[in-house]
């Protein structure tokens, strides 16, 4: 049988060091990207849900905004976690234990970032959802399932950062996959469908000839 020395263990550290920090500089790049989309979604759906109340529509996008700040965060902590994972001289009055349980460290603060700023995500989608039913843009049906889910996912994420044990009564997955489906939901619907006439935009009688509200008048993007 074949034994293994410690030259051996050092250069499989040593190894998987190089594959493991551009597996990780992939998902930062993929946390850019994601925080980039959302900007570019609380954006559309401040202009779509603006008509309807403008107040609600500006706090559901500041929230929403809170949320990407959040995953920018996320990608600091893992540029810390490559940095400890690094060859500069400094690290070397680290031993190398020392040096990997501090990476883990700034990898595992990630889902605290997504998990802080899940209840302003799940705030977001409620109040969107709101204004979804109150506008008659999508069907009544999906608004309402927009609601309740997204209102399910603030309760379980408020809950879960004061009781942390709270996912081993609700899986972590079911917090958050309700309200995932209404969002998907809801963006093939804009996509295929666009948004239907308004319960809630009144006439415009600026012209006597006029009988039609002036937001129907406007493309579906503005």
């Amino acid at each position: 049988m074949n034994t293994i020395d410690n030259s051996q263990r050092t250069a499989a550290k040593i190894a998987g060091v190089p594959g493991l920090q551009t597996q990780a500089r992939v998902a930062l790049i993929c946390f850019l990207l994601y925080s980039a989309n959302v900007v570019v979604l609380l954006a559309a759906l401040y202009v779509i849900l603006r008509p309807v109340d403008r107040i609600l529509a500006l706090i559901g996008a500041l929230f929403r905004l809170v949320f990407a700040v959040l995953w920018l965060l996320a990608t600091l902590n893992l540029l810390s976690s490559l940095r400890l994972l690094g060859t500069a001289p400094y690290l070397q009055v680290f031993q190398p234990d020392h040096v990997q349980a501090l990476a883990r460290l700034q990898i595992a603060a990630n889902f605290d970032d997504y998990y802080v700023g899940l209840p302003f995500f799940g705030l977001a989608a409620t109040i969107c959802a709101y204004l979804w039913l109150k506008s008659g843009y999508i069907p009544k049906t999906l608004a309402v399932f927009g609601v309740i889910s997204s209102a399910w996912c603030v309760v379980c994420a408020f809950i879960f950062l004061v009781f942390p044990n709270f996912n081993k009564v609700v899986n972590d997955y079911w917090f958050d996959s309700p309200m995932a489906l209404f969002e998907l939901a809801v963006s093939v619907w804009l996509l295929f469908k666009g948004i239907g006439a308004s319960t809630h935009s009144k006439p415009n009688r600026v012209g006597s000839r006029s009988s039609t509200s002036a937001s129907s008048r406007l493309p579906v993007f503005l």
